[in-house]
């Protein structure tokens, strides 16, 4: 038998290091990744009575979507919240970022079509559309009323979901008691033109000139599709600067990427469909969702409509959102400035979300909103 050499030994060990060292990980992933979102318990140590604590899958116009749903009272108002990105699931970042929602809320986290639960390599890309986002929705909210017997209920929507949120308010006012837009989208595009502004100048007064470099690598006017140069760096440029995800959070990968990992409601397979999904939809969605401009297709909603967006966003543009709310025709509406936060409100400062919902926007008013 042929002896094996001492290179050979080496490459052996190290290919054996290698594979165990992915068989730990995998083994770390599974223990977890038990895919079973977590009772709220009772000072007994038994389920609270009256709560609900679940993942579900719903079949929502021909396809299965997924959605956890959250409350420790079940008879409480409904709250369905739409998250942000083309598909990015955000009910995992509670692990880190609790929002306390659930205490005077029954919360549907919904995955939208195409994200996280709801991600299927089965789904024709043709329904992945921003008008089927506005029907998907709509099914979504049905299903809510039908289930916990409301006539409306709350909707709230982050970034992304934003531009999809408010679009089906305005079009089914009927089945919503409000509308809640977080980081709302007005016009994208010159968002990200207002935010390129914004990270050139700043990165060229602190002397970065390594990322002044990279941003200076593209054309100055953001076009349609953004210049992948810019793409390249913008989440890094963004979150350099505490203006991304959250005003703490400097990096998406360890503030994000590796918090779905962490996430022990969700099961691995489930995980790793949130990025597929992501990944998928980013090329399908992105360029269409940057094209919209609410500010001329959609200037009045026939129901109250708050505005929550942190003071140093530029994920989504804050002057443009508040601009945006001025101009919009609705019975009751109310901007709310977050002196404290990114792009992220309800994760950043809960408790300043809490006092608004309850004071505020659970009894029709808008006695907190800036200026009043």
């Amino acid at each position: 038998m042929a002896r094996i050499g001492t290179a050979g030994c080496i490459v052996l060990i190290i290919v054996s290091i290698f594979l165990g060292a992915i068989l730990i990980l995998l083994g770390v992933l599974l223990a977890l990744s038990p895919g079973r979102p977590r009772p709220f318990l009772a000072g007994n140590g038994k389920t609270l009575a009256g709560s609900i604590s679940e993942k579900i899958h719903v079949q929502i116009n021909g396809v299965q979507q997924g959605m956890f749903i959250v409350g420790r009272n079940i008879g409480n108002p409904v709250l369905l919240f739409i998250h942000g990105g083309t598909a990015m699931p955000e009910y995992f970042l509670t692990q880190k970022y609790p929002t306390g929602l659930e205490q005077y809320f029954t919360v549907c986290w919904w995955d939208r079509r195409g994200a996280g639960l709801s991600y299927s390599a089965n789904i024709p890309p043709e329904t992945m559309t921003m008008e089927q986002s506005i029907s998907d929705t709509i099914e979504v909210t049905k299903y809510l009323r039908n289930r916990f017997h409301k006539d409306k209920i709350f909707l709230m929507a982050h970034s992304g979901g934003s531009l999809i949120g408010i679009q089906a308010a305005a079009r089914a006012p009927e089945l919503y008691s409000a509308y809640i837009g977080v980081g709302q989208m007005s016009y994208q595009l010159k968002s990200e033109t207002l935010s390129y502004e914004y990270m050139l100048r700043t990165y060229r007064e602190i002397g970065n000139k390594q990322m002044v470099r990279q941003l200076e690598a593209g054309p100055a006017t953001m076009t349609i599709p953004l210049p992948a140069s810019y793409m390249k760096v913008r989440d890094k440029a963004m979150h350099g600067l505490g203006v991304g995800t959250t005003r703490e959070m400097r990096s998406v990968i360890t503030g994000v990427f590796l918090a779905s990992w962490l996430c022990r409601e969700y099961t691995l397979g489930e995980k790793l469909a949130i990025w597929r999904g992501k990944f998928s939809a980013d090329r399908i969605l992105w360029d269409k969702m940057i094209a919209v401009d609410l500010t001329r297709e959609l200037p009045k909603a026939d129901l109250p409509v708050y505005f929550f967006h942190g003071k140093y966003d530029y994920t989504v543009s804050y002057p443009l959102a508040k601009a945006y709310l001025d101009e919009l025709r609705a019975p009751i509406k109310g901007f709310y400035t977050f002196e404290h936060s990114a792009h992220s409100p309800m994760f950043e400062e809960p408790g300043k979300v809490k006092q608004i919902m309850q004071q505020d926007i659970l009894a029709g008013t808008n006695r907190l909103a800036d200026g009043k």
